[in-house]
């Protein structure tokens, strides 16, 4: 039996197995979304599995940067892909999909052992490594110098005269400036 006609086989089991459950989601005719735990819990994510052209040959591609797992920690996203990768070195040759989908949910709990339970603690988890990174940029970042009243007050009088307003002229430039650009209207002599 060929790969595509394994592929379309596989394709039909697959639909009727899985008919009318929401976890499933069929994308394209080689590419399909299992969902594992509630909508919005922090252990909750999805897996997607793409056959290539010479699937069940050769191994699906495991795709775990779905939108929907924005929330799951980086070591488990890790362990999910190479659990996944280890249960399709064992089935090559053989339609996979199907055994994959249902080992991960025999082994959910392991997988999910360093995912934390509550939203609020994935995002505080996160936060940690995105700080790391910010903060050698801010070190990085020149500070602006900071003048004291003092200095300030001595700025705006030399700008100012004794009743706050500034100087005659002070803005000249920018109407000679202006005046300069504008086009000169011909002059016709007769």
């Amino acid at each position: 039996m060929s790969d595509a006609e394994q592929q379309t086989d596989e394709q039909e089991v697959l639909m009727s197995i899985y008919d009318g459950d929401p976890s499933f989601k069929q994308l394209s005719p080689t590419v399909y979304q299992y969902k594992y735990g509630e909508d919005g819990a922090s252990r909750s994510f999805v897996i997607e599995i793409s056959w290539g052209p010479t699937y069940p040959t050769e191994k699906p591609a495991i795709n775990m940067e779905t939108f929907y797992n924005r929330n799951l920690l980086p070591p488990v996203k890790e362990a999910i892909v190479k659990h996944t990768e280890s249960e399709a070195e064992e089935y090559l040759g053989m339609p996979m999909t199907f055994t994959i989908f249902e080992s991960i949910k025999e082994k959910l709990d392991d997988l999910l052992k360093e995912q934390p339970e509550s939203l609020q603690s994935v995002t505080a988890s996160m936060e940690r490594v995105q700080l790391g990174a910010c903060s050698l940029e801010t070190e990085k970042k020149e500070k602006k110098e900071q003048l004291t009243k003092a200095q300030k007050r001595r700025q705006w009088d030399r700008a100012t005269d004794s009743k706050g307003q500034k100087a005659r002229g002070w803005d000249w430039v920018d109407v000679v400036k202006h005046l300069s650009q504008t086009p000169r209207p011909e002059t016709g002599g007769t």
